[in-house]
């Protein structure tokens, strides 16, 4: 399977305009959300939406907490074992959304930072070939006219435009009126008009349905790499969010934009991002406007970047409000750092409401079209957003997509895309209808299955053999699997061992925990023999992944802080402003863990601190916690 593909769900862009929105406020409902973890590596993890407020038919007052009670725990999706035997303790994860703070690993191991917020020295000679105007622009433009931009920019002017006379009027003149406007205020488009014989610069707004459009050719000097390398750093939004954002602004289509692994929405995020013949100068005014998101450490290279290409990501987590003694702290971090933790696929992965991605997914290998259309469509206790909460009533009653539709402001989420799909294609042919939905999307719901039942049984495997490769486990032999005999056990650990994902393409392992898979799957109404589906998207090949993680570079400290609404982590962003580091007192009424690690990829976070912790993550769960805390 490859996690590349795994996207999410309902974590939908929508048609936002202009700078991102303030950063949100935290709170307690907001910080519950603690399994919108980082998947490491390509997979985006948003496998759900915000949780939205209380619809209008519950009560006054009704928690989130409360709202989730539907919602899955650990033990629902075979996360069951722990690898270490030291006594866990209780600690709040992402009471804000700083505590959480992923630094992507490059394809040549160096951590990613952002530093440096300055533009190559010779980007502006070799974007402007004209030698006969002068070096600045912004001479051309009053303080006046650069604060009626401003507002226009930002969508804060109701007009909608902004008229500028070109008094002393030659070509030249309005020429670098154009271009001091684009340069400096990025987003903006302008065009020349006469009015009563007078000529006039008109400057609007590109975002909308301009932003799509073919860019604008530049002139690209040919010694200068193709593609504009930069380090996005983000608080609090999702990579696709940011990168719609950065496209409308620079009036470009999103898929000019190359990455290698989407992160977290709920954290503060540091990846690498290239795009296409965009100058860093470019780039770097967009930092005037940008609330949430910066961008700097530019550099041109001839290539873009690819999905899965990074080595991992370093994670620095703070767990507050921990119960733990200092030697129970040692114990856990120190298991963490020697033996590691169990691979499992983490809570996010599965969805938040009371109908699990996985059961989407096994009426899909099932064949079973009219369960999936149910599943996905039909009303569902615990936290959702009312509009969804209305489509999902309106489908009930009447089963019209038509009528479903129209409840939904936003159709781009996946109940709307199937009941668009629905509405063009009819209930008889949902397999066409479903395929509206893009494909990473659809491919997610049979991807969650897999890895519950790889949860499952790698729970089973724990239980039945502990810590040591046994006769009848599987390893690697490049990209091939092997069983292992009973002498070369010997020779192997439990870090060594790998187990697989059901599918067409893979081997099981002979011992009785590999038969264990074929009765889960004759269980759930499926031939582990013929893992081919009719459409051939939804054949699943499988894939093979190592039981055992060990982070690497793990260090950690406890921290005494008093103000449960401080930051306490220094960020790269505060480096630049020159901003202090946190203090700590040697005494404070609250006690934090600040734990620090790099994983490969495709693995969660949240399983290595639920190893520390000895914790369920699950946002039930947490929730519960959080709230009691608050309370």
């Amino acid at each position: 399977m490859d996690e590349s593909e795994t996207v999410s769900l309902q974590a939908q862009v929508g048609d936002k305009r202009g700078c991102p929105e303030e950063k949100e406020e935290e709170t307690p409902l907001k910080k519950a959300k603690v399994e919108s973890d980082h998947e490491n590596g390509g997979a985006a993890n948003q496998d759900e939406e915000e949780p939205g407020g209380p619809s209008d038919g519950e009560e006054e007052g009704e928690t989130f907490a409360d709202m989730m009670k539907h919602g899955l725990t650990e033990v629902d999706v075979g996360i069951l074992k722990y690898v270490s035997d030291h006594e866990g303790f209780s600690g709040i994860l992402k009471e804000r959304y700083s505590d959480f703070v992923v630094h992507e690993i490059s394809k040549q191991g160096k951590i990613v930072h952002l530093d440096d917020l300055s533009v190559p020295a010779e980007t502006e000679s070799q974007e402007d070939p004209v030698t006969d105007q002068p070096t600045t622009e912004c001479d051309v433009l009053t303080e006046e006219q650069k604060k009626q931009l401003g507002e226009l920019q930002l969508f804060k002017n109701k007009e909608g435009t902004v008229s500028i006379e070109v008094v002393d009027d030659t070509k030249e003149k309005r020429t670098l009126v154009h271009k001091a406007i684009k340069t400096q205020f990025p987003g903006i488009e302008t065009k020349t008009e006469e009015k009563e014989g007078r000529k006039f610069i008109v400057a609007y707004h590109a975002a909308g349905k301009k932003a799509l459009a073919a860019p604008r050719k530049h002139f690209w000097p040919k010694n200068r790499g193709s593609f504009c390398h930069f380090v996005l750093y983000k608080e609090n939004k999702d990579t696709m969010d940011a990168i719609n954002v950065l496209s409308k602004f620079l009036r470009l289509r999103p898929n000019m934009f190359s990455y290698m692994g989407t992160k977290d929405k709920r954290a503060i995020t540091v990846q690498e991002i290239a795009v296409l013949k965009i100058t860093a100068e470019r780039l770097a005014h967009l930092n005037k406007c940008l609330i949430n998101l910066k961008l700097g450490n530019f550099s041109y290279k001839n290539h873009p970047l690819k999905l899965g290409e990074l080595q991992g990501n370093h994670f620095t987590v703070i767990i507050r409000n921990i119960s733990g003694t200092d030697e129970q702290v040692q114990q856990g971090m120190t298991s963490l750092k020697q033996t590691g933790f169990i691979n499992y696929y983490g809570m996010q992965r599965f969805g938040t409401t009371a109908v699990p991605t996985q059961q989407v997914g096994r009426a899909i290998l099932k064949n079973d079209w009219n369960q999936v259309v149910d599943l996905v469509l039909k009303p569902r206790p615990g936290a959702e957003k009312e509009f969804l909460v209305r489509c999902r009533e309106e489908w009930a009653k009447t089963q019209d997509p038509e009528a479903a539709l129209k409840k939904l402001p936003n159709k781009r989420c996946v109940e709307g895309q199937l009941l668009r799909g629905l509405s063009m294609y009819g209930k008889k042919n949902i397999v066409t209808a479903f395929g509206l939905i893009p494909r990473n999307n659809r491919l997610m719901y049979i991807h969650s299955y897999q890895s519950v039942v790889w949860n499952t049984m790698v729970s089973r495997r724990i239980e039945a053999f502990g810590l040591k490769a046994v006769e009848g486990d599987l390893v690697l032999r490049g990209t091939k699997a092997h069983l292992l005999s009973a002498e070369e056990a010997e020779t192997h650990s439990i870090h060594d061992i790998v187990m697989p994902l059901p599918g067409f393409d893979v081997i099981y392992p002979s011992h009785h925990v590999g038969e264990g898979y074929r009765e889960l799957l004759t269980a759930d109404g499926l031939d582990i023999d013929n893992m081919r589906h009719k459409v051939k998207d939804y054949s699943l090949a499988g894939a093979y992944r190592r039981v055992l993680i060990r982070p690497t570079n793990v260090s950690w400290e406890v921290n005494h802080y008093d103000d449960p609404r401080i930051s306490l982590v220094h960020t790269d962003f505060e480096k630049l402003e020159n901003k202090a580091a946190p203090v700590f007192n040697k005494e404070g009424k609250y006690r934090g863990l600040r734990m620090e690690f790099s994983l490969p990829p495709s693995t969660y976070a949240t399983m290595a601190i639920r190893e520390v912790l000895k914790l369920d993550t699950s946002i039930k769960k947490q929730t519960q916690l959080n709230t009691t805390w608050f309370n």
